[in-house]
């Protein structure tokens, strides 16, 4: 497997004072997935738990409905100059019945660790359709719940604190308990490894459970968590218009600027249990 962070020598500038010293950083290296030998997508990610994110990947991508669809996975052999696995591709056979996706140039998967799925031609070819009713969902979360998440977050991230450089993804109950964390350069990575957990487990659809993400909440992280069943998403950061228009959609909870003891709800605020 890859590693997860690196040492690199950096000039260390702090007022007056310099010093050379080592510090350390994220991993960042390609993964390819392969649907039976046929390329299918690349994204950028920190190496760990790769089959989380290819399960996470395909779920909220609308390629599988959960984890009875996949026959099996495996690393590829994919070799380093000194001849060594790297460990960079994933090649998944889906069970029988299960059609492989069009992966023609309209609808192109290839990925990074900022954008995440890239080069759709439209809203509407991206706006997959999930098969949960999120709007049904009777959830309801305590507002001091709620404030107290990005703390519990924070402070379950152990690469974080040795990089400074990384997204975290963490799935909560109603009640603020974690259920899982994922960190990982790319935050639509991050959110797959935690929806990719579950269809792992057979946990789907995620109905009860927050989801909360350290940056901001796009469009595509809005998807991911409808698809998975999720009730409401949070963000430490903004959120997208087309996050918000999303949300209002298909019936997520979208909160954002969630900091300190204030955020804003944005739609369906009505599952917040608020102080009198």
């Amino acid at each position: 497997m890859g590693r997860v962070t690196s040492r690199t020598p950096v000039l260390r500038i702090r007022g007056s004072t310099q010093s050379t010293r080592p510090d350390t950083v994220a991993a960042e290296e390609p993964l390819e997935i392969r649907l039976s030998g046929t390329p299918l997508a690349v994204t950028m990610r920190t190496p760990g738990h790769d089959f989380d994110l290819v399960h996470g990947f395909l779920l909220t991508e609308g390629v599988i409905d959960g984890g009875d669809d996949v026959l099996g996975l495996r690393y590829c052999d994919s070799v380093d100059a000194d001849g060594r696995n790297t460990y960079n591709v994933v090649d998944v056979d889906l069970a029988p019945g299960v059609e492989p996706p069009d992966t023609a140039l309209d609808r192109n998967f290839y990925t990074s660790s900022s954008c995440g799925v890239c080069g759709k031609a439209s809203i509407d070819a991206i706006r997959t359709r999930t098969r949960h009713d999120v709007a049904s969902d009777g959830t309801r979360l305590e507002l001091a719940t709620l404030l107290a998440l990005p703390d519990r977050l924070r402070a379950a991230q152990q690469v974080f604190d040795k990089t400074g450089g990384l997204h975290a993804a963490g799935l909560f109950t109603a009640e603020g308990e974690l259920v899982a964390l994922r960190e990982d350069v790319g935050r639509h990575n991050a959110v797959d490894k935690v929806v990719g957990d579950a269809v792992r487990e057979g946990r789907l659809p995620l109905a009860g459970h927050v989801l909360l993400v350290s940056g901001r909440a796009s469009f595509e992280l809005t998807q991911k968590a409808a698809m998975a069943g999720i009730p409401v998403l949070a963000a430490v950061s903004a959120p997208s218009s087309l996050a918000v228009e999303l949300a209002a959609d298909v019936g997520i909870t979208l909160v954002g600027f969630l900091r300190g003891e204030g955020c804003n709800v944005y739609s369906r605020p009505e599952r917040l249990v608020l102080p009198e």
